[in-house]
Order: C-alpha cells, then structure tokens, then sequence
C-alpha cells in the first residue's frame, strides 16, 4: 500500500512540476511576442486557411471535417493552431506503430485452411460478400464448428461467466472499456485471484480511460501484485487524455481458446441490475463456443503484444489445444474488429451492408444515434424500399447532451419510413442489428462517431445461426416494452433546434 501511495505522490507531484513549467514558458513567449502581435495575427489567419485547404483535401469523413472548418473559420486566429494541437484524432505514432508492427507478424494465425467462402456463395452471394469483405480487408475470417448463446440481459449472462471461468484450466484472457468495484467485479476477482494461484494463466486489459473514476490510480500495478498480469491501456494522463479520443472499448473473455464471451456487457455492477443508475439497464451479449473464438484470441494477443514486447507461440492458445474432441457446428460466424489505426471503418461498413442487403427487415438496438450522411441515407433508403427499418434508443439517458443528439436523428428518419422506439423502463445499452431471420450482428460498437470512428471495437457476424432467432425474438420483445415515436415528439421550437443544429455540427468532436 505504502507503494502504490508513492507511486501516486510521484505521478502528481511530476505532472504539478511539468504544468507550472508549461505555463511559465507561455508568459515568457507573450511578453516576448507581444510586440509582433500584428506579424503574428497574420501569420496566424494564414495558417488557419492553410489547415482549411488541407482538410477539405483530407480523405476523411465529411461531418468531422465540418466540425473543425466551423471553429476554424469563427476563430482564424486561433482555429488553425488549435487544430494542429489536438485535432488529430489518430492514435499516438508510437502506439500505430507498435500495434501494426504486431498485426503484421500475427496475420498468419488467422489462416485456418480452405475458406468458406465458395460454400457461402452457394448459398447466399450477398452474405458472401460481406464476409469477403471482413475476411480479406480487416481480415478476421469465416468460422464453422461453433455455437452460440445469446443473452438478453447482462444479468443472465453473468452465472453463465462466473461457471465458465470457474472450470478454466489454463489460460484466461480479459479485455473490457470499464471495470467498475462492486459485486460484479469483486466476485470475478476472486476466481482470477484463485486461478492465479492454482497455476491458470491470467491477463487482464483495461482502458485506464475508461475505468478513471472507477478504479484506483495503479490498480494494474495492485492486481500485478495477485499473480495477474494486467495492462491499463492508454493510461489516463490529466489534460492530455481528453485529447487522446482513442479508447479500447472493446468487451471480451476468452477461456482455455475454445470458450469466449463479449457483447456490450461491461463489468460493473449496473450492467447486470446490481446498482440503478438509469432505470432498467438492458444490456445484451453472447456466449461462442468453437472455433471463431481464435478471432478474439488473436485480438486480445495482438493488443497486449501491442504494449508487452514478449516472445511467445500464440498457437499454444488456439482453440484444439485445450479441447482435442470437435466442436459442433451452428450456423457460419465471424468474430471481427475495427480499429482507428488505419482508414477503413469496418464497423460502419458492416452496418452498411446489412441495410442495403436487407429484403424484409432490419431491427436494430444502440444506445446512441448519432449518424454520418452514409448511415442516414442507407437507413431512409431502405425504408423507402419497402424494408422494415426499426430502431431502439435508451428511453432514460445516461449522457443528456448526448441524448439529445440523439433525438435530433430521429426527424429525417422517420419522415423516410423509419421506425423509431425508445426503451421505457431504462436505458438500453446493447448494440445488434438483425436481419431477415439470416443475419445477426451483436458486439462493442454503437451507432456514433466514437465507435464507428475513434475507438477500438469489437462484434461478431452470424449467418444461419440458431441465435439469429434468438435476437429476434429478443428484438421483438423488447419493442413490445418500448414507446414508438412520432414525428410530433421531436419538435423542439426555434431555440431548441438551433441548439441540436449546433450540436449536430460539433457531433464528430463530442
């Protein structure tokens, strides 16, 4: 204990010296400079429209551009520094070149013989398409031999993860955007600590973002300390990691290789009903059992390799080698990730592809609606064209601005046809698109600039899956219990949608 107070003491009294030298440096620079204040306001208008030319050049989405022009061209003395100050929105030079260094010596393992893809084409060339596309562009293949379970509440699926880890045998790998004290985590801890101690090799990443009103300063150092290896990822930095938009947001626990849980479930304790914060939270998840569940083994390795420059044989975690016997096989399923390292969203892009596939129907759960153009004319298209398009938003807000983007979505979409509900007893978190009985997405990654754009994601694509019914089924039931909304609900007057228009503006930034 006496440690890790030392450790605080140090970090706070380095940042205190490092702040006071930064602000010191700036009065020399002002009272220097003042005397060139017309030189340097030119200087400064000029480097402002410079940084506007090179954005509109930039090949990036069109609403985040907008989002820095406007300030830009409000404040030009000012925009065009600010911008190169915190605009990059990319991870860290470092932290690309660490992650990419590490993708680049691990894509081999994603090979698992002859693929699927021809067999699909037979049966569904849309569907092989996709999964083309996320095989061979972000690179996760198809899976067999795998099942499913889908799981309504987190509250379900949490026995289920305390069971599994329970009868872990040999390795456990964790990977979650909050870990939060409470019942949830305190219970989970123990097994890891008992594991631990039993021989069970046990990782655990958190985003120290995340978890920054959660969990103690160092607490990677505390859990270290318990035979766990853990790593914060991005660690929390005053100042400078609200500048750093990059989260690990993913949610994922992987047993022994042939075992894995993910879905928007974080642990702490309102996702499982413990403690009430926005009324009912309705959270969802899956449990995958079989071969796909080396997709989430590769991404766990590849991010903790990412930070721990160690030497290991990733084959000794795939899915054969702590479960010799075959797995059974349901349905075709695709564990993949997107990430901000490189220029393709594939999270959007499967969502994307969904909506302009679909033939009879496309239900969908996120928590937040705050959509590009490309989202919103795939969604008013598909409804014109005759597709049943229904979304579910939280009915109590856990973010009130947030909230209110929201709902300022919601006006273009329904007069296209869309379908809007909003969760009455509380505030739904999960995030799944199904799809004509064939097609299910479940995972990390909701409908905004932050997970589309920002941050580390994860999901999972099933085809001719049992719980492709099972979301639907869940979908369905949760409409029931949810309040339709109508163009005349989201009139807002003159001042409130001029606050929504601003808001709008600055959506990519939020």
């Amino acid at each position: 204990m006496r440690r890790l107070f030392k450790l605080i003491l140090n970090r706070v009294v380095i940042f205190g010296v490092a702040l006071l030298l930064q602000l010191a440096w700036f009065l020399v620079i002002l009272v220097r400079l003042s005397s060139y204040s017309v030189f340097i306001s030119i200087g400064l208008t000029i480097l402002s429209v410079l940084v506007s030319l090179w954005l509109i050049n930039k090949d990036e989405n069109p609403a985040y551009k907008l989002a820095w022009i406007v300030p830009i061209l409000l404040a030009p003395l000012f925009g065009g520094l600010l911008y190169l100050m915190v605009g990059n929105k990319k991870p860290s030079r470092k932290l690309r070149k660490r992650l990419e260094a590490v993708g680049a010596e691990t894509d081999c393992y994603y090979t698992q013989g002859d693929s699927l893809l021809p067999e699909i084409e037979a049966q569904n060339p849309y569907v092989a398409g996709q999964m083309r596309y996320t095989e061979e562009v972000p690179g996760y293949p198809v899976c067999k031999n795998t099942t499913g379970r889908y799981y309504e509440l987190g509250d379900t699926m949490f026995p289920d993860m305390l069971r599994a880890l329970e009868e872990a045998r040999h390795f456990i790998f964790m990977e979650y955007f909050i870990v939060g004290e409470g019942r949830m985590w305190n219970s989970i801890l123990e097994i890891l600590e008992r594991k631990a101690k039993e021989g069970v090799e046990v990782r655990v990443i958190y985003d120290d973002m995340g978890c920054v009103s959660l969990l103690p300063m160092g607490y990677d150092w505390y859990l270290e300390q318990k035979g766990i290896k853990c790593m914060a990822f991005n660690p929390f930095v005053p100042l400078w990691s609200l500048v750093m938009n990059n989260r690990d947001h993913r949610k994922m626990l992987i047993i022994d290789g042939h075992t894995a849980f993910s879905g928007g479930v974080n642990l702490a304790d309102e996702y499982i009903n413990e403690k009430v914060r926005f009324g009912h939270w309705k959270d969802t998840g899956f449990c995958l059992h079989g071969d796909a569940v080396w997709n989430y083994t590769l991404m766990f390795l590849q991010m903790w390799h990412g930070f721990r420059r160690e030497k290991e044989d990733f084959r000794a975690y795939m899915p054969h080698v702590w479960h010799p016997k075959p797995f059974s096989s349901d349905g075709y399923v695709q564990p993949y990730g997107d990430s901000p390292l490189d220029s393709e969203v594939a999270g959007e892009n499967i969502y994307l592809n969904i909506l302009n596939q679909a033939k009879r129907y496309v239900y969908i759960f996120t928590p937040y609606l705050i959509i590009d153009n490309e989202m919103q004319t795939a969604l008013c298209l598909a409804a014109k064209r005759g597709v049943d398009v229904r979304i579910v938003t939280p009915g109590i807000p856990d973010k009130k601005v947030v909230y209110q983007l929201t709902r300022s979505s919601y006006p273009p979409l329904l007069r296209a046809g869309v379908r809007i509900y909003e969760y009455t007893p509380g505030f739904l978190h999960a995030k799944s698109y199904v799809c004509d009985d064939e097609i299910a997405v479940v995972g990390t990654i909701n409908m905004d600039y932050r997970s589309l754009y920002l941050h580390f994601e994860c999901g999972t694509y099933f085809y001719q899956s049992s719980l492709v019914g099972q979301v639907k089924e869940d979908a369905d039931k949760t409409i029931g219990k949810s309040r339709e909304i109508q163009l005349s609900d989201t009139r807002q007057g003159f001042f409130g949608g001029l606050v929504c228009a601003v808001l709008r503006v600055f959506a990519p930034l939020l």
